[in-house]
This record gives structure tokens, C-alpha cells and sequence, in this order.
């Protein structure tokens, strides 16, 4: 009985399977569907039609699929803060909180990884999200950014069929938040608009030290209308007070296992000590008689806008000063929209963006019950709300009155229209044949991602290679990795032989490229702002140290806005050989050189004999080499450097050294000299001179 109920069950199952392989797409209804890589627009540059009801079918499907966290972005962490603008921005917008310096207007961010599950790691190589909720005084703004400035596609209909094939494989749910997987490198080769996003997402860009230090772009391109009704197109940036910083790629891995929650836990610690996070806002504008003056398309969502040919105007700042209360209340149920903007700032017809405009809205519908989610406190404007909708799941509204309609001559036709203050969509001139197809000046895939690969330091460039290298090396399908290897030699030939050598492919036989020779230097974080506020450092300590050398450091760097903590081989106090004590913040089972921006080892005979018996010590320091981060050490504390096989300037002279982030001194009369030499090898976040010498012992 038991084998014929598990046959019949099968026989049941069997009803609905399907392989897909050889059926032409159709819509739900059956209908045969001619394409689905573009959406029906006016005109091949013009706004995206409601009619298409291929595209909304597509798009509603794909907004629903997953209850109830959400399809991207699941995985987030908030705070709350403020925006002011530096001074009124009039001419280019009427939006009103970009008018008034003294207004603090109330934020709430979001930050995310797109692709992992909520229980997936923080550090994940992933795009991240930098949405940001304004409450105006004319309603809630939604500026729903990336971390990175282009994206995958070009148009919206495309994204179902982008997640889809970056998400875990359908058949065993693996691989949890990575793209190195072959569903997605193969859309890749098959998608060759992707290339300009790939480049930035197999860089440094993706694995980024911290959400205080990763830049946000609005990505699409929106419009600026000033009271005039003068419009210009404009694309946002927000940029950290503290630099654009990464991991590598090693830390990151690690700090998966080791740390799944290391941005989220980096972010609320920063808050909570008062170093609260600062970005400024910049806009790049581009005055409408100059939309069709450059080499690539304004609209055309996988292109950044130059900032060497379209300058950055910075406008004001970004403070996030408060930790949320409750997670779930208020992280967990924001809802962004790009949609959801103010008087001064409307939309253009970037197709990426006229499908956000329907698919975010739609998706909060199932992800939080129904159609008063705004109502949710986290979500609730601070303009007051007047309007004729009632009732539907999760009301909270008391609405009074027997009128809820309009017009109505009951209530005196209130709630009405403001004709002068209410916002009005610019009056842009539409016209064209209803097309699926999209324009031609969308069609050059390769040009900005070359441009990207040339603006690229060394040591970015190899980052770049040896991320193609995992993640093109995990796809099994042989065919696929060598149609990388051929797509990416249309934008730089010996970038493709580099993909060849670590990918068992066979290397073009014509490496080619690009023609595109000039560069952003912008784009580059070598060319970033290096602070050394806020960053951790790890104090090696065991019994017999020198209380006042240890004492002296950290108090420069408590000074400096840093943060030294002391690591030993077990928890409590240890004993200096002033016969003061200090007391242990982690041991080597819950820290790890990956969780510290550096490293200090202090002298002390006792001391280093004993972190000279340990392989935790000499791990520390050999992974914190490797890894290019700022070594010091003072007196004795030199000896373990030597002892972990590290090259570096070892003089017998008591004199100040330091040289590609290694800073020692065998004194203790200048503590305050290497202090400062040592905060300033920190700032420098990387010493990649390092990468010609090697440790001795592996970490």
C-alpha cells in the first residue's frame, strides 16, 4: 500500500512539472508573448505605457512571490538622523527642504545587501542598498539608492529574470547570497549590458568595510523642476565624511563565519559611542537642451555620469545620530518607494526607473497586508494626510464624517485639491509610436566598463581579476565561463587572458577591447578621503606588559577618535609589570585580526615570551600583514614581529621607523611620536606596497 500511495502521490506530482525547454513564453492567460526584454513604451526613449500588460503581469508576478520578507533587500539594518541643506537650492529645485539650512528634516536609512536571505551575512560580496525615507514638510521623499551607481539592466521588465537567476538555484537552494553560481554568470554572457555593473560589482565597491564608509547613488536619473518650472536632470550621490573603504576579499569571507552581523554591529557601535555617521548629498545636473550631448545615453541606468565631464555639487549633510528601538517595528516594516517624492523633484523616462515607479508600491501591498501600510509608524508622514480612502486590512484611522468621496457638496467638497501648492508632473512634450524595443543609443555595452577597468589603480585591478577568478571559477558549465572570458575581451583583452588563466578557458585568440582610452579617477578609492576616526584597533596583551606604554597609546588614540581594545589568551585582568592592571575585551576565540583595522603590541619581556609561545599571537599579526592593515609595535613588542617572520625596517635603533604601515620604536621616551606616526599609517586603511613582501609563516 505504502509504495503505491508514494507512486500515485509522484503521478500527482508529475501534473506539474514543467522544463521549459523548448515551449515559446506566453503570459498567464496563454497568450504567446513576441518580447520580454523590453516594455512597451511612446516612442524608444519615451515613458513606459500602463497598457503593457506583459509588463505588468511580469512585474506583479515577481513582486509577489516571496512572503513576507522581501524579494531583495531582505537583509537591513536602520537609524534614524537628520538632513540639512548647506544653503537654498532655489535655482535648481522648488523642493522645500532643500531650501532652509536651519531645518533639521527627520530621516530614517536603511541599508541592506540585495541578493542573501535575512538570516544571510553581512559581508557578503553583494551590492548594498542606501535607501533614505525624508519626512518632509510637504510629504514623506523616498531616495531609494545603491551602493553602487549603475545597475545589471537597462530596463525594469528585465529584473525578474536578473534576481531570478542570481537568487539560490532553484533545484537545491544553493548558493545562499553569492553570484557565484552558474544561473547567474550565465544571464551575464547572455546579457551584455551587464558588463559595466559587473565590473563594479567584482571590485572592491562590493565588500565594503563598513555602511558608514560606502557611498549611495539614486542610480536612475530624476528631474529637478525650481519654481520657475525650469527642469534638469539630475542623479544623486551621497558620500561618507569617512572615505569609501573596503575589505578584501579574505576578511570578508572570515568575517561571514566569524561575524555574520559586522556591519550591522559596526553601525549601532558608532552610534552608541556618539561618532555618528555623516554623507554628504551631492547632485549632478544636466540642463535639458544638453540631454543627447554625450558619448552614452543620460537615461541608460548601467551609466554613470562621468563627475570629471558632470561635476558634483555638494549640497548638505546627512546625520545619523539615533539607533532604532525595535528592529522589527521599524526597520523591518519601512517602506520605501521611488515613487513616493515632493513638489521639486519628479522622473524622467529612464525605463529602469518607470518600472521602480510600479513595482515598489506593489510589492509593500503583500509584503505588509494590504493597503495601509503607510499608516505603520515608521511610514507615517509628518504632513498631515487628508484624502477619501477607507477601510482595507490594518486601518488605523478613526475617519469621521458621511463623506468619502468627491466631489461632495455634504462636507463642502472637502477634502479638495490645492491647485497652487499640490504637486504637479512636469509638462514634458510625449510623443511616438507604441514600440517594444528600445533605443539605440542604449546599445554600447562595453565602453563605460572599460572606462571603469582604466580608472582602476593596481591593486584594484588585481581585486577585480581575482574576483572573476571565484566567481567565474565556481560556475561548472564550461561553456559559460568561456563566454565570459569572450564577453569581457570586448572591453579589455588582457583583462579576458587574465579571466582565461584563472578559469581553465581558452584566452582570445584577438584580445581586443575597447577603444575607450580615458578614465574617471573618481571612481577610484585610492583617490578617496582617509580619516582614522572610528577605526578599532587590537592591543596584544599577556602578564608583564608596560602599564605605561599601553596606557600612553591608548590614550593618543582615544584622543585621535580611535578605538583600542586589548586581546589576551583568556578574560579578566592582566598584570603589567608596574603591578597595574588592565582589563581583557576579547580573547583570540571571539577576535580575530579580520574584526580590527590594526594592531599594537606593546613592550615588556614577560609579555612577548608569552605571545611568542602562542601560534593565536602569531596568527594575529601574520593575518593583520596579509590583510595590509597598520602594524605597530614599541620596545620588546618589535621581537614578536620578528618572531611572526614579518619583513619590515627591523633596526637595532631605538629611533622611530615606519615604513608601508609597519611602525615601531624600541624606546619608550617617544610614545607620543609613534602615536602619531602609528594614526597616520592607520588612516592610509591599506598598505598595499606590502603586497611585494610575504610573511614567513602563512595566515
Amino acid at each position: 500500500m505504502r509504495n503505491d500511495h508514494d507512486k500515485s502521490k509522484q503521478e500527482q506530482l508529475n501534473l506539474y512539472k514543467k522544463d521549459h525547454k523548448s515551449n515559446y513564453i506566453s503570459t498567464n492567460q496563454g497568450v504567446a508573448v513576441s518580447s520580454t526584454d523590453d516594455s512597451l513604451k511612446a516612442g524608444d526613449r519615451g515613458p513606459t505605457l500602463l497598457e503593457d500588460f506583459h509588463f505588468r503581469e511580469k512585474l506583479t508576478h515577481f513582486d509577489h512571490e516571496r512572503i513576507p520578507e522581501r524579494v531583495v533587500h531582505a537583509r537591513g539594518f536602520g537609524a534614524h538622523g537628520y538632513f540639512q541643506v548647506y544653503e537654498p537650492m532655489a535655482e535648481l529645485t522648488k523642493a522645500r527642504f532643500l531650501q532652509n539650512p536651519q531645518i533639521k528634516t527627520p530621516v530614517f536609512v536603511r541599508f541592506s545587501t540585495v541578493v542573501g536571505s535575512r538570516g544571510s551575512a553581512d559581508t557578503v560580496r553583494d551590492v548594498r542598498g542606501f535607501a533614505t525615507k525624508f519626512y518632509t514638510e510637504d510629504g514623506n521623499y523616498d531616495l531609494v539608492a545603491n551602493n553602487i551607481p549603475v545597475f545589471f539592466i537597462q530596463d525594469a521588465i528585465k529584473f525578474p529574470d536578473l534576481v531570478h537567476s542570481i537568487k539560490p538555484e532553484p533545484h537545491n537552494e544553493i548558493p545562499q547570497a553569492s553570484a557565484a553560481h552558474d544561473t547567474f554568470w550565465d544571464f551575464v554572457a547572455s546579457t551584455p549590458e551587464t558588463a559595466n555593473m559587473i565590473m563594479w560589482l567584482l571590485s572592491d565597491r562590493a565588500i565594503p568595510r563598513s555602511y558608514r564608509m560606502m557611498e549611495g547613488f539614486g542610480v536612475n536619473t530624476f528631474r529637478f523642476v525650481n519654481e520657475q518650472g525650469k527642469g534638469r536632470f539630475v542623479k544623486f550621490h551621497w558620500k561618507p565624511k569617512l572615505g569609501v573603504h573596503s575589505l578584501v576579499w579574505d576578511e570578508a569571507q572570515k568575517l561571514a563565519g566569524k561575524d555574520p552581523d559586522y556591519h550591522r554591529r559596526d553601525l549601532w557601535e558608532a552610534i552608541e559611542m556618539g561618532q555618528y555617521p555623516e554623507y554628504e548629498l551631492g547632485v549632478q545636473t544636466i540642463d535639458e537642451q544638453d540631454e543627447l550631448s554625450f558619448d552614452f545615453d543620460i537615461l541608460d541606468a548601467t551609466k554613470i555620469w562621468p563627475e570629471e565631464q558632470v561635476p558634483v555639487k555638494i549640497i548638505g549633510k546627512l546625520t545619523l545620530n539615533k539607533n532604532t528601538d525595535n528592529f522589527f517595528a521599524e526597520t523591518e516594516q519601512v517602506a520605501f518607494c521611488p515613487a513616493n517624492v515632493v513638489p521639486g523633484i519628479d522622473f524622467s523616462n529612464d525605463p529602469l526607473l518607470q518600472g521602480r515607479l510600479f513595482s515598489y508600491l506593489d510589492t509593500q501591498l503583500i509584503r505588509l497586508g494590504g493597503p495601509n501600510f503607510q499608516e505603520i509608524p515608521i511610514n507615517r508622514p509628518i504632513a498631515p494626510v487628508h484624502n477619501n480612502q477607507r477601510d482595507g486590512f490594518h486601518r488605523m484611522t478613526i475617519d469621521q464624517g458621511v463623506t468619502s468621496y468627491s466631489p461632495n457638496s455634504l462636507q463642502g467638497n472637502m477634502p479638495q485639491p490645492d491647485a497652487q501648492n499640490g504637486y504637479k508632473h512636469y509638462q514634458e512634450k510625449v510623443e511616438g509610436q507604441k514600440v517594444r524595443q528600445r533605443s539605440e543609443s542604449f546599445k554600447d555595452f562595453y565602453s563605460q566598463a572599460a572606462l571603469f577597468w582604466n580608472s582602476m589603480s593596481e591593486i584594484e585591478k588585481q581585486h577585480i581579476v581575482e574576483a572573476f577568478h571565484f566567481e567565474v571559477g565556481s560556475v561548472k558549465d564550461k561553456n559559460v565561463r568561456q563566454k565570459i572570458v569572450d564577453m569581457f575581451n570586448n572591453v579589455n583583452g588582457q583583462l579576458a587572458v587574465l579571466i582565461a588563466e584563472g578559469i581553465g578557458a581558452t584566452p582570445p585568440a584577438n584580445p581586443r577591447g575597447s577603444t575607450v582610452s580615458s578614465s574617471s579617477p573618481a571612481v577610484s578609492q585610492q583617490n578617496t578621503t582617509r580619516l582614522p576616526i572610528s577605526r578599532k584597533i587590537a592591543i596584544l596583551l599577556e602578564n608583564g606588559y608596560s602599564f605605561n606604554e599601553v596606557t600612553q597609546f591608548m590614550e593618543a588614540m582615544h584622543s585621535a577618535g580611535l578605538h583600542p581594545q586589548v586581546i589576551s589568551s583568556s578574560l579578566g585582568m592582566v598584570n603589567s609589570v608596574e603591578g597595574k592592571q588592565l582589563e581583557v575585551g576579547k580573547t583570540y576565540l571571539n577576535a580575530s585580526s579580520i574584526m580590527f583595522d590594526s594592531v599594537y603590541i606593546p613592550g615588556g619581556k614577560e609579555n612577548i615570551e608569552k605571545l611568542k609561545a602562542q601560534g593565536d599571537s602569531i596568527h594575529f599579526i601574520n593575518e593583520a600583514f596579509k590583510h595590509a592593515k597598520a602594524i605597530g609595535a614599541s620596545n620588546e613588542g618589535v621581537e614578536l614581529l620578528s618572531a611572526a617572520s614579518i619583513q619590515f625596517n627591523n633596526s637595532s635603533s631605538p629611533k622611530l621607523t615606519s615604513e608601508l604601515g609597519i611602525v615601531t620604536i624600541r624606546s619608550s621616551s617617544d610614545m607620543g611620536s609613534f602615536s602619531q606616526e602609528f594614526i597616520k599609517a592607520v588612516s592610509q586603511h591599506r598598505h598595499w606596497g606590502r603586497q611585494s613582501l610575504k610573511s614567513m609563516v602563512p595566515a
